[in-house]
């Protein structure tokens, strides 16, 4: 496959890119082509002598990045999800180069001075196409257009050097992530772990050339899920001493002073666009709107969750009989579940095996609600050996797309989850179906043996599919309102709704079955899970609230007030949890500063607030479906309508209110989460 194939996949089946015969080179050519075509196309756009309208505007430069974007879906998800040191020399090679082509484009006076002309010229437009015009006039203003030249010159500079941080600290946090995988010598201190996690581990050690041995190798969040299970306290404290300590040692992977640079320079960039702080700048485009409506919201959540997690606190610590460091809380709050709910999440393993999840359960209720069916295409290859492919049909047969699942962990993937889209469904560029790909790092059970899930992954693997959904139905004409094109405090709806139907009892019934015995997952078992679902709650709350506390701390700074002392950041982020009332040695944050990677790589600064702004409308959607009868066609129809079936082309909120008629109240949120008071 050729760079021009990269760039034109339309004899592709769905525009799949052909992965086995795409080189280095190829991506480079196809990436610096497409910004070379595109600035041609802004070029002729400007040049235009006829008076500026949507057809000779905005059109036309919708279309001139499609080929551009194409080629970029598929490098950006290699590069995360199955690098290697050539990819990411060339990721940090483009990423300047990237910046500088955004900014050519959306600080163009003469192009902005266009839109501007056809907002002004009162052209009668349909709805999506307003809202088209409306939204590239705003990503222009925050991008920075209306600035004078000389302010657009030092702005260009900041988003380069922000670029090249941000691949600096995907790289250097990535490497840290694997040199700290902790070795095991003895198989008897993995004791608590299950067979399939151990041959997990076996074969990560064996990968690395340790035969014999035992690597747990390291997650994104601070609090690894072996600490749930493993028996020795001296193996936890190391493992989680490992998690905590990534980015932070003082060598050539250290990721502080990274950190640092970024938030100084974000601040900078704020105060050219005329906003007190980059938190300022990155509410301006979302839900929420101001940086006060989140700390309103934080806040308010903030007291009583960690009054809940001091009362959890309390209970873990009569259990163990001594003070609770950060690696003993997961693993006596599973022995307090058990004692107390009669619920052993290990003892869930057997029946959350993989195949029957995936087929019986994700894919099921998506038939349930939307009436989609799924077929495995083994012809058609993935960037890995790994990776699944999955055909998705409407219930009349028609196309919907490709669905992509690359679900083992590996050296050569970053850490968490996430979803990621190869191409959209927008008219405007010839596209009506989509092809999406979900990413998740499950540990790789030895060949032959079951792929056990535990409670937390395969509710990740319904989340992520929620993501999935979300872009697969989302119909646009237009590419920049496409699929997932949405708030950050939006997109997290669909995919945190998905879970619900993890454990929703015509879903669960269809796929929870014991991977030996095929016996269903005992009434009464389940009975135990759903009463256990407001159990530890206080820590899973606060270890994120925790987490958005921080990230709205450095973006709430002017460029003069962050610190250059690398040392100083621990001191700055307990002072941020300490105002939050949320400082608890035993309840380290969800993500810290050195390896909080969703601010300074994943796109989330100043908005992984969020999870739990979507997490309002979610549990609000949540109780509607089980006052109307759960998963069914029109309780679907009616979610693909109003919710995921418009991909940008509306205003979010608007449409929501527009279908329940008033906000999402946050009493469903509190209620979930138990913080509800009788």
């Amino acid at each position: 496959m050729n760079a021009n194939q990269l760039l034109d996949a339309s004899d592709l089946p769905y525009g799949l890119p052909a992965f086995g015969g795409i080189t280095v080179d190829d991506y480079r050519e196809a990436i610096e082509l497409g910004m070379t075509e595109q600035l041609a196309a802004v070029a002729a756009i400007v040049a235009d002598p006829e008076p500026p309208s949507f057809a000779n505007t905005l059109v036309p430069l919708e279309l001139s990045g499609v080929r551009l974007e194409r080629a970029l879906n598929v490098f950006f998800n290699l590069a995360a999800a199955d690098t290697t040191d050539e990819i990411d020399a060339l990721d940090a090679e483009l990423a300047p180069k990237l910046a500088a082509h955004s900014d050519a484009i959306l600080l163009n006076s003469a192009l902005y001075r266009r839109v501007e002309a056809v907002d002004a010229g009162g052209e009668e437009l349909d709805p999506e196409s307003a809202y088209l015009l409306e939204r590239q006039l705003i990503w222009f203003r925050l991008a920075g257009a209306a600035l004078q030249d000389a302010d657009k010159q030092l702005l260009k500079a900041l988003n380069e050097r922000i670029a090249g941080l941000s691949r600096q600290f995907k790289i250097a946090l990535q490497a840290d992530t694997k040199e700290l995988a902790v070795q095991i010598d003895d198989p008897a201190e993995l004791e608590g772990l299950s067979a399939g996690e151990i041959s997990a581990a076996a074969a990560a050690a064996s990968a690395r050339g340790l035969d014999g041995k035992y690597l747990i190798t390291l997650v994104l969040p601070t609090a690894h899920p072996y600490l749930s299970s493993l028996e020795n306290p001296d193996v936890r404290e190391r493992l989680s001493i490992a998690q905590r300590s990534r980015g932070s040692r003082g060598n050539e992977h250290d990721t502080r002073a990274i950190a640092l640079e970024i938030v100084k320079l974000r601040a900078q960039a704020a105060r050219l666009l005329g906003f007190p702080d980059y938190a300022s700048v990155a509410t301006a485009d979302s839900v929420a709107r101001t940086p006060e409506a989140v700390h309103d919201l934080l806040t308010r959540l903030a007291a009583p969750t960690a009054a809940n997690a001091e009362q959890e606190q309390a209970r873990l610590q009569e259990n163990a009989g001594h003070e609770l460091r950060a690696s003993d809380w997961p693993f006596y709050a599973e022995r307090v579940r058990v004692a107390q709910y009669a619920v052993d999440r290990a003892v869930l393993r057997p029946y959350f095996e993989f195949e029957r999840v995936l087929r019986d359960g994700v894919f099921f209720a998506a038939t349930k609600l939307f009436g989609l069916t799924f077929s495995e295409r083994r012809d058609l290859t993935g960037y890995h050996p790994d990776v699944r492919i999955f055909e998705v049909f409407e219930d009349d047969g028609t196309p919907v797309g490709l669905y992509l699942l690359d679900l083992y962990a590996r050296d050569s993937k970053r850490g968490g989850a996430w979803m990621s889209s190869f191409v959209d469904r927008a008219k405007l560029a010839g596209s009506d179906t989509a092809v999406v790909v979900n990413t998740l790092n499950v540990p790789k059970p030895a060949p032959g043996e079951a792929t056990l899930l535990t409670f937390e992954q395969t509710e990740t693997l319904f989340h992520e599919f929620g993501h999935a959904l979300h872009g697969l139905l989302a119909r646009a004409t237009y590419p920049s309102l496409a699929g997932t094109s949405v708030p950050r405090d939006f997109v997290e709806l669909p995919s945190q709704l998905y879970e619900t139907w993890m454990l929703w009892p015509d879903v669960l019934d269809n796929y929870a079955f014991h991977h030996v015995s095929g016996e269903p997952i005992p009434a009464e078992l389940v009975e135990r899970i759903r009463a256990a679902q407001t159990f530890n709650e206080g820590f899973h709350l606060s270890e994120y609230l925790a987490a958005a506390v921080i990230d709205q701390a450095w973006h709430s700074l002017t460029p003069d007030e962050v610190p250059t002392d690398i040392e100083s950041i621990p001191e700055f982020e307990k002072a941020a949890l300490r105002a939050a009332g949320l400082v608890n040695a035993a309840l380290p944050p969800r993500y810290v500063t050195p390896y909080f990677s969703h601010i300074f790589i994943g796109g989330y600064a100043a908005s992984y607030y969020a999870y739990v702004w979507a997490e309002v409308m979610d549990a609000d959607m949540a109780t509607w479906f089980a006052e109307n009868g759960g998963a069914l066609r029109e309780n679907g129809a009616q979610y693909r309508e109003h919710v995921i079936g418009f991909g940008g082309t509306r205003e979010p909120l608007a449409a929501y209110v527009e279908w329940r008629g008033r906000p999402a109240p946050i009493e469903p949120l509190l209620a979930r989460r138990g913080l509800l008071k009788a």
